[in-house]
């Protein structure tokens, strides 16, 4: 079966988004083109480092052109973007593997996620299943017409920084940290550790 490649350049809308309450949440990347939308969904984990890693890409690349790159050291206010998800959010697939890339030629930042691989290790023994599911990992730069389904977004490089900005801001988003021990606060407090298990 051909890979499924749902690709955006430029989208019109690339944003990070969350559904379900603080605790809860279910975390989404969101690519929008017309009435075209791509949601995929991810980990908190890998919307924290997917905007970090933007931000340190846009800001080499302004480091090695002598400033002289179509990137803004910040987010311009007028891409700001705090709408929510579109409606009706449904997962493409879930995101296993993302790669990030600069393109000189078109000026431009390639955000890329894939699919998680899942391989069986009943079938193919423990060892080589790991195996295959790295090969797929570091395949993903690549145009494997047969490879798990990949989204594909070419941005501007303020398009970047908007994403980057708005990602850490839903990351940041959800519950506070407790005080002592920096672990998540549920409403109805946590067990901290730092104070020997006492519900705070």
């Amino acid at each position: 079966m051909p890979r499924q490649v749902f690709l955006y350049d430029p989208p019109e809308r690339f944003v990070a988004g969350t559904v379900g309450e603080p605790g809860q949440r279910t975390f989404y990347l969101q690519a929008t083109s017309g009435s075209r939308v791509t949601s995929v969904a991810l980990e908190k984990v890998q919307v924290e480092a997917l905007a970090e890693r933007i931000d340190e890409l846009l800001d080499e690349v302004l480091r090695r052109s002598g400033g002289t790159a179509p990137v803004p050291a910040v987010a311009p206010t007028d891409l700001r973007d705090t709408a929510p998800l579109d409606q009706p959010v449904l997962a493409e697939f879930r995101v296993g593997t993302m790669a990030l890339a600069w393109d000189g030629d078109t000026q431009t930042v390639v955000v890329e996620a894939q699919a998680v691989v899942e391989v069986d290790p009943d079938e193919f023994g423990e060892e080589l299943a790991n195996e295959l599911a790295t090969e797929a990992a570091d395949a993903l730069i690549g145009d494997d017409e047969h490879g798990p389904p990949l989204l594909r977004v070419r941005m501007t490089g303020a398009q970047a920084r908007a994403f980057a900005g708005r990602a850490l801001e839903v990351v940041a988003a959800g519950r506070p940290p407790c005080p002592f021990c920096s672990l998540p606060l549920d409403p109805e407090g946590h067990v901290c550790p730092r104070q020997n298990g006492y519900r705070r």
